[in-house]
């Protein structure tokens, strides 16, 4: 039933447009069109610049028929035409495929078939394993994807063209689109990410314009950015859209450093050179800066901010960030939620506590982003929140804006994710007095030692306050007697010495007995191009040594 609010008050051009972070490329051109965009080597591109060069690449894919809904991948490292992509193609309300440039053939050719790419981006120096994707896409799929070659002019190594386009070439030939446009339906998928896939196929999230926008602003509003940061590209952007901040640089008219490798010469030489003030990393990214030669951080003198997810990090690194000066804000997320969704939110009076006591603090997934509309705890059979008591273990859940559609082609799994109207992150947390969420584990890394619960996590801090210790994971080995038993992967810091019976002591001093670890094995940790550590890769190996023993 209409009433007086209804009538004559209706949706028009002048007072409703659909969401979508394409609308900061072309604010950002119009009115900082003068200052810097993007930083790479010998590159330097203005926000006109760079808001034309987006413009040609989506005339040019807009000439090959892609369009609302079509897919185009992009098998990119952290470079300026990286960054264009994420403006041209959701400005053709087509959906972008970021892929990870450290997957192998079989599994990118599985993807790309998945989202049916009609178009891919790839660099130079992922030539060889994007041929054979590529091979293996017409072979098994039938699919021939328009291919385009981005040479890189910071890229002097080896990689052959596989494509039919050259990306400047394309470019030259194509006038620009008057207007980075954007959808009509702000609900229309912006991208789709595929997760790692670490039981089975991987799943391929989809995200939105609405979304999108909404975490970018949030990103912005969480980390109170000012306008114009030098944002430094440590962080892929093909994991969750670079965390939806290709978007938020555009938004607040800030400089993209970008980095082919990320390594702590090259990370800390940018900061110096370049100002660069803000960054996001998984742990062991800022871990290398910690442990990096002080004479490496000479000369960097403004302050630098650093965002940190991807993995729970340990209370000793974010205490080690702050001893070298370095101002680090925790997030928590998945790719289910645009990546960040939740923060630690400093509160003034944390400052006041002891240097441990506010990595303690810090070291929380927090309280939703400011434009997520819930984030808690429950138990996921009854859907009840548990007591804000810091004991009582639940799911961490979400629910709003910044939450994927659903799986791409998986309706049983998108169901199952959302039920009871929460999305299930499945991990494992609980929740504090002053509501603040407190990551336990994930679901599958919980130790049932004896009928009782270790969190891998906690283990995993104890080891990690260990001055030798530079990377490590705890994960359950079968143990005739109580049925699982924690047994510790480490990787120590260069020249340091520590024996397993020294680091055993080390974590009987901070933990109950049961939850110390039986076994410490110094080998080589998997991790993900992200940085995230493979624990399932260790489970398999605790279940294959237990076999041998």
């Amino acid at each position: 039933m209409n009433g007086i609010y209804d009538e004559g008050l209706e949706k028009t051009a002048a007072n409703f447009v659909a969401l979508s972070p394409v609308s900061f490329v072309e604010r950002s051109a119009e009115v900082f069109g003068d200052l810097p965009a993007v930083i790479h080597g010998a590159r330097r591109y203005t926000w006109a610049q760079c808001r034309e060069r987006s413009a040609r690449l989506a005339a040019a894919l807009r000439s090959m028929g892609i369009g609302r809904g079509s897919t185009v991948s992009a098998m990119l490292p952290n470079t300026p035409e990286m960054a264009e992509a994420h403006y041209a193609v959701p400005a053709l309300n087509a959906v972008l495929n970021t892929l990870n440039t450290r997957l192998d053939a079989p599994l990118l050719a599985w993807q790309m078939n998945h989202c049916e790419a009609a178009v891919v981006l790839t660099d130079r120096e992922f030539a060889p394993v994007m041929a054979e994707a590529l091979r293996l896409l017409k072979a098994e799929h039938g699919r021939e994807p328009v291919v385009i070659d981005v040479c890189d002019s910071e890229y002097g190594g080896p990689g052959e063209r596989v494509g039919t386009h050259e990306y400047e070439a394309l470019l030259a030939a194509h006038a620009p689109l008057a207007r980075l446009q954007g959808p009509a339906e702000e609900w229309d998928a912006i991208a789709v990410s595929y997760t790692s896939g670490t039981t089975g196929d991987p799943k391929g999230v989809v995200t939105h314009h609405r979304g999108a926008y909404l975490n970018a602003v949030s990103n912005a509003a969480t980390w109170t950015m000012p306008h114009f940061p030098k944002y430094l590209w440590t962080l892929p952007m093909f994991h969750c859209n670079g965390w939806c901040f290709p978007w938020t640089v555009a938004m607040l008219g800030g400089t993209h450093i970008c980095l082919r490798r990320v390594e702590a010469p090259t990370i800390l030489a940018a900061m110096r050179e370049h100002k660069a003030d803000h960054y996001c990393a998984a742990p062991i990214v800022h871990n290398l800066l910690i442990n990096a030669p002080a004479e490496l951080r000479e000369g960097i003198e403004h302050k630098v901010r650093g965002m940190v997810a991807g993995a729970a990090p340990p209370a000793s690194m974010i205490e080690g960030m702050a001893k070298i000066g370095f101002d680090i804000t925790h997030v928590y997320g998945l790719t289910e939620v645009y990546g960040p969704a939740a923060v630690a939110v400093k509160r003034d009076d944390w400052g006041s506590e002891s240097l441990s006591e506010q990595a303690r603090l810090n070291g929380r997934q927090g309280v939703r982003y400011a434009l997520q509309e819930g984030m808690t705890v429950l138990d996921a059979e009854t859907m009840a929140e548990v007591p804000a008591d810091g004991q009582t273990m639940g799911e961490i859940m979400f629910r709003g804006n910044i939450v994927m559609k659903g799986y791409l082609k998986n309706g049983s799994s998108t169901a199952k994710a959302f039920a009871g109207g929460w999305f299930h992150t499945g991990d494992l947390g609980v929740m504090e007095p002053d509501r603040y969420v407190k990551i336990k584990d994930r679901s599958k890394d919980i130790i049932i030692s004896g009928g009782e619960n270790i969190s891998s996590i906690e283990v995993e801090d104890a080891l990690y306050r260990h001055p030798a210790v530079m990377a490590c994971a705890v994960v359950a080995k079968p143990d005739p007697k109580w049925g699982e038993s924690p047994v510790a992967y480490v990787e120590t810091k260069a020249d340091a010495q520590v024996t397993s019976a020294e680091l055993i002591a080390h974590c009987k001093s901070l933990l109950a007995g049961y939850k110390v670890p039986k076994e410490i094995r110094f080998e080589n940790i998997p991790k993900t191009s992200t940085g995230k550590i493979q624990k399932f890769q260790l489970r398999e190996r605790a279940k294959s040594a237990a076999a041998i023993d």
